[in-house]
């Protein structure tokens, strides 16, 4: 990489990482509602985050999902013709790279640090999701300016949930820090997307940062259609459970009463002799 490459991107690094670490650029609608969301979802992520082995669960799949980001965005630095993208899918890639292992790393540590083995629970990762990589997307598909807005919006989803996690972890201060690292290039992620978005797509990247919303609009609701699809289906088969399967289960115990113990007599017939074959 030349000098001018990388001066180029030191502007861009710097203008992302003096920003603020969840809202980095001029509020509106949207970003009112994300942080009433996440004021209204505080209890339920410090239930989420109570849980020393559901932590450490929750921690090694964000380092998957993070190295799995990281890896598609080497395959974007590839396919783009735009040498600025490149340069810039590729630190991205890195940081992502990064966080996978910061991830890994403290929710290995906090496996040695349990008493016991844990068991296989319920990760909870609809009421506290990491953030989305990019297997549902085709990225040979899509040009600059679509693959930027994905990457803008799920960013900035990805800095308001890690923000709501650094504030329910006081009483984990390793990992709240963390967290904090993770969101100063959440921050600058989110920036540099919005900026190489307007610059790549000046005159429709509203309507791209439009469509984008409500793909992951459709992909999320589907994600809460499953999970209650998962409790209900769970529910019926409780309730069919002690419905069906108990009266058939004391009807066959009735019928087995009526059946007579011990050996039974064959007749004369069955008994005859064994030269044949039936």
């Amino acid at each position: 990489m030349n000098h001018s490459g990388i001066s180029g991107y030191s502007r861009y690094v710097n203008a992302g990482r003096t920003a603020l670490p969840v809202n980095g650029y001029n509020p509106n609608v949207a970003d009112f509602l994300m942080e009433m969301m996440r004021i209204l979802l505080r209890p339920l992520h410090r239930w989420v985050w109570l849980n020393a082995a559901r932590r450490a669960r929750k921690l090694l799949c964000f380092a998957e999902t993070e190295a799995d980001g990281g890896r598609h965005l080497v395959r974007a630095a590839e396919l783009t013709p735009d040498p600025l993208l490149r340069r810039l899918f590729l630190f991205h890639a890195r940081d992502e790279q990064r966080h996978a292992e910061l991830f890994r790393r403290r929710g290995a540590a906090l496996l040695r640090a349990l008493s016991a083995p844990p068991r296989s629970g319920y990760r909870a990762d609809w009421l506290a999701p990491g953030e989305r990589g990019l297997d549902d997307l085709r990225i040979e598909e899509l040009e600059d300016g679509a693959l930027l807005a994905f990457l803008h919006l799920s960013e900035k989803s990805a800095a308001t949930d890690f923000a709501s996690y650094r504030d329910v972890l006081q009483r984990d201060p390793p990992t709240r820090a963390v967290f904090e690292e993770v969101l100063w290039d959440e921050a600058y992620h989110m920036n540099y997307t919005l900026s190489q978005l307007v610059r790549v797509s000046a005159r429709r990247h509203r309507r791209l940062l439009w469509r984008a919303r409500l793909s992951r609009l459709w992909k999320g609701y589907l994600r809460l259609a499953i999970a209650l699809a998962g409790i209900i289906s769970g529910l019926i088969l409780t309730i069919l459970y002690f419905t069906l399967l108990v009266p058939f289960a004391l009807l066959a115990k009735r019928v087995a009463w009526r059946e007579p113990s011990g050996w039974l007599p064959v007749s004369s017939e069955r008994n005859a002799s064994l030269d044949r074959q039936y």
